[in-house]
């Protein structure tokens, strides 16, 4: 068994702060990855409790809304994982497609709360 709680962020398109201090705050080893290539190559590699993401709408896609559901496909089978997505409320019903379809720890709003996202990730 590990000893060490561990966290992945993926971070595709950002525009808010970077949280690493808040996830080493509550006891998590922190992996980054900037495209969703990256973190499902993580994934293979490694085992993590939680795994933070963001929902961005991709209208270009033909058979999804997002990235995201390509990561739930692969996360399904590893029970254990919790998830935290970040959303924009303007994609709230695109989103809510996809909560239908998977079960997340959390789903935070942007501007992101960091004493719920504190919250979130302390209730793993």
């Amino acid at each position: 068994m590990r000893n060490n709680k561990s966290l992945l962020t993926i971070t595709e398109l950002g525009g808010y702060p970077d949280f690493s201090e808040l996830y080493r705050g509550c006891g998590f080893q922190v992996d980054a990855a900037n495209s969703m290539r990256k973190a499902l190559r993580s994934l293979k590699q490694n085992n993590y409790d939680v795994i933070i993401a963001e929902f961005n709408f991709q209208s270009d896609f033909r058979d999804r809304t997002s990235s995201l559901e390509t990561l739930m496909a692969v996360i399904q089978q590893m029970e254990e994982v919790k998830v935290i997505i970040f959303y924009e409320k303007e994609y709230l019903h695109q989103f809510e497609k996809i909560r239908a379809r998977f079960s997340f720890h959390a789903e935070l709003p942007y501007p992101i709360d960091e004493h719920l996202l504190r919250n979130a990730v302390e209730s793993v």
